[in-house]
């Protein structure tokens, strides 16, 4: 079997940058392995911790400014200040989520290690967040940054529970004020209950998947078990972030997928969490998931079959699993089977054409146009991950005119950029609809919209 570094560079990452595919050509596979390891990002300016303290001040400044605009309005003055403060707060607030999501953005342009972005891309995605309303809108992009990014590569249990207390999946998720029905705090809160959308979700979606054998009242007990993990808010001398309520969390014993757990607060959960992430339908839904994201959309049942193995030898070892992805011989099929998301494309054409100034603010609205904008897939599902989820007429229009509109800032030839990054994978045939090409512009628009280059 031949390792080719153009099906490493372009299925496993986002595309060659120029010089890329030269420079890993003597061990692609070593190139892909070497970055199964945690991600860190240099560029942390803007945490949860951060985001939580200063939505609390909005909202704090949000209530003083409707009491002063009660009495103002009692005595005819202006209210004009105040509602500028807060107005001002609100927009800070979005403006450092958003470049904190621009920076995860650019990474995958810029970076060397397009795998490892990938990696993350794809769990941020199994681990959807939306960014609706201001809180999320603040939290959404410190998930990926803070739980996921750090666990790429360990044990699936670690991710896992890294992703299930961080204060985006929380609040998203409705968590943080889930209370169990026996509970100290219930006896005193009767308008507040139980939560059950985190339980489900981390059933369905996160591990087992849809058709993982549990039932509703698996759903329950796991709600149950998790009633209690929330969210602390800054007070003196404390900073923001997951908080395990003691009061909140209901006692006893529980009872899942036929095992039963002992009551034991806050590690009971961590315990569930724990089994849910070695199970085999855990390991069979997610090892489905990765190859159908990376090689196919109908992956090889073998290469399944395989990585559900190492999964359950190793505990859930993510680098053993995905060494056992790359190594398989469906994974270096020279057949483009992968039809490229909006992101995927997007990225893939910054990393081709290099660009004198990535205006990233713009591109997200590109990705907006073409219906994946960060942060909105509006579901716990994340994005589909099939053809046929972006290959309507109208999303391929919405590309012919990005690639256009894209094209006239680019003042390399394309001839070079297509042999830069596609290498063997460049037909004769777009390679002499680039020579015919009546402009240079309407040049590379033709390579960046050809068979080779919208698929991986």
């Amino acid at each position: 079997m031949s390792y080719s570094a153009e099906i490493a560079l372009n299925r496993f990452g986002y595309g060659a940058r120029p010089y890329q595919i030269s420079q890993i050509q003597s061990d692609p596979k070593t190139w892909l392995t070497q970055q199964l390891k945690p991600l860190q990002f240099a560029d942390a300016n803007w945490t949860s911790a951060q985001a939580i303290a200063q939505v609390v001040e909005f909202n704090q400044l949000k209530k003083r400014e409707k009491k002063q605009t009660k009495k103002m309005k009692q005595t005819g003055q202006p209210m004009m200040q105040m509602q500028a403060q807060s107005n001002l707060m609100r927009k800070n607030i979005m403006r450092q989520a958003d470049q904190l999501a621009q920076a995860t953005f650019e990474h995958a342009i810029e970076t060397q290690a397009a795998f490892q972005a990938r990696l993350l891309d794809f769990f941020s995605n199994h681990f959807s967040v939306s960014h609706a309303g201001l809180r999320m809108r603040s939290l959404a992009p410190t998930l990926e940054r803070e739980a996921i990014a750090p666990n790429l590569s360990g044990q699936f249990e670690d991710l896992l529970l890294a992703v299930e207390t961080h204060p985006a999946m929380l609040i998203y998720l409705n968590n943080e004020q889930s209370i169990g029905p026996d509970s100290k705090q219930a006896k005193k809160r009767k308008n507040k209950g139980l939560n059950e959308n985190l339980a489900r979700e981390i059933l369905e979606l996160h591990t087992l998947g849809v058709n993982g054998g549990y039932t509703q009242a698996d759903v329950r007990e796991l709600a149950m078990a998790i009633s209690g993990w929330s969210v602390s808010y800054p007070k003196a001398g404390k900073s923001a972030g997951f908080m395990y309520r003691e009061y909140a969390h209901q006692p006893g014993i529980r009872k899942i997928l036929n095992k039963n757990y002992n009551a034991g607060g806050l590690q009971q959960g961590k315990q569930i969490l724990a089994d849910l992430a070695k199970h085999p339908h855990t390991a069979e839904h997610i090892s489905y998931k990765l190859a159908k994201h990376f090689i196919s959309d109908e992956p090889d049942t073998n290469l399944i079959l395989l990585m559900k193995e190492i999964w359950l030898a190793t505990d859930g070892n993510l680098t053993a699993v995905l060494t056992t992805l790359i190594e398989h011989p469906s994974s270096w099929k020279t057949t483009l089977e992968k039809y490229k998301t909006p992101r995927d494309f997007v990225i893939s054409a910054c990393r081709a054409c290099e660009p004198s100034k990535n205006k990233t603010k713009k591109l997200f609205t590109s990705l907006m146009t073409m219906g994946q904008a960060p942060f909105s897939a509006g579901s716990p599902a994340g994005f589909g991950d099939h053809k046929d989820d972006w290959n309507g007429a109208e999303a391929f229009m919405a590309r012919i005119e990005w690639a256009d509109q894209f094209s006239q800032r680019i003042k390399k030839e394309p001839a070079s950029i297509a042999k830069a990054c596609l290498g063997n994978l460049l037909s004769a045939r777009t390679e002499q609809f680039i020579k015919r090409a009546e402009s240079r512009q309407q040049a590379l628009a033709l390579l960046l919209m050809s068979p080779e280059f919208q698929q991986r």
